[in-house]
């Protein structure tokens, strides 16, 4: 059994930390929101209006990886004051802002002092990899990102269930002007939006992709605090119909000035100049490139304990 795709996140982390004496992971924490989720049986992700805390939906994830790793720790951080910021932050909020109240939460549990495994769901993936670029302590150890939008993206087929009204909103106002002041700062969306027909625009005026993806300048500080990662895992969802073009979610895109061809991470000038550590990454054997049947987010229990369980012990 899974669940519908009117099932519906924004932005989700799962943290857990290795305890120094029984070498036992400890921590997990939710956080932020994500996208559509779909886990068989008694899991369960609900619609928009959502929070980080509902027991129906990521509850119901920490109960099964908390069945799946004795003595996890579970820690679900809010986005705001109240569930309702938390939800209209989803969509709403300046990522950096967000990333930046992450960095400070993470920083000032002191059960997260020995270091943190991190897996987000959606746009949660390129999120999560800003606070490993931004903030190397605590220690992020593995990052995961499922159905992440790493290359940002280029259209917005589709939208699950009955948040169809509100993506309406959201691709007006993208086509009308992703890149003006006002929709980068208030639309989530259009802060990992990115126009291959409007490259330097995209670059000059991108308030969050364009900067951790090392489009205007390289920050070394950035490169760094990447490769201190042990894995970077990236899942793609073979029959994704949500994300545009799916090969973001392995860190391709589009080709510059088209809207057709797509290229590879291994093709483009960000892996080829190495701006952001990735080649070195991977031939560190870092980069791990996983694969999966079906649309966004869908994706059975078994396996997603025998593929991702495992980075998280």
């Amino acid at each position: 059994m899974r669940l519908d795709d009117e099932e519906f996140l924004y932005f989700d982390l799962i943290v857990n930390k290795s305890n120094e004496k029984t070498k036992n992971n400890k921590v997990l924490v939710h956080l932020f929101k994500c996208c559509p989720v779909s886990l068989p049986s008694s899991i369960y992700v609900s619609a928009p209006g959502d929070s980080c805390c509902n027991p129906l939906s990521m509850g119901s994830i920490k109960k099964m990886v908390e069945g799946e790793i004795s003595g996890i720790y579970v820690l679900s951080l809010m986005i705001g004051k109240s569930v309702i910021q938390d939800t209209e932050n989803g969509f709403f909020m300046d990522v950096n802002e967000q990333v930046s109240m992450v960095c400070t939460q993470l920083a000032q549990d002191p059960k997260l002092k020995g270091g943190y495994n991190a897996m987000g769901f959606s746009q949660g993936g390129q999120f999560l990899r800003a606070v490993a670029q931004r903030c190397p302590s605590p220690p992020m150890k593995n990052l995961i990102s499922i159905g992440g939008q790493h290359q940002g993206v280029y259209g917005l087929p589709r939208c699950p269930g009955e948040s169809s009204h509100i993506c309406d909103m959201i691709r007006k106002a993208l086509n009308s002007g992703a890149y003006t002041d006002l929709v980068q700062k208030h639309l989530v969306q259009a802060q990992y939006w990115h126009d291959p027909l409007n490259d330097d625009l995209y670059k000059k005026h991108s308030l969050f992709l364009a900067d951790i993806n090392q489009e205007r300048a390289v920050n070394e500080t950035y490169k760094k605090n990447l490769q201190l990662l042990e894995k970077f895992v990236m899942v793609k969802f073979l029959q994704d119909t949500v994300v545009d073009p799916v090969d973001t979610e392995w860190f391709g895109f589009l080709k510059t000035g088209q809207a057709k061809e797509t290229e590879t991470l291994q093709e483009s000038v960000l892996y080829k100049e190495d701006r952001l550590g990735l080649a070195a990454m991977e031939k560190a054997g870092k980069l791990v490139f996983l694969s999966t049947e079906g649309d966004h987010l869908q994706f059975t229990r078994e396996w997603f304990t025998a593929h991702l369980l495992p980075f998280l012990h």
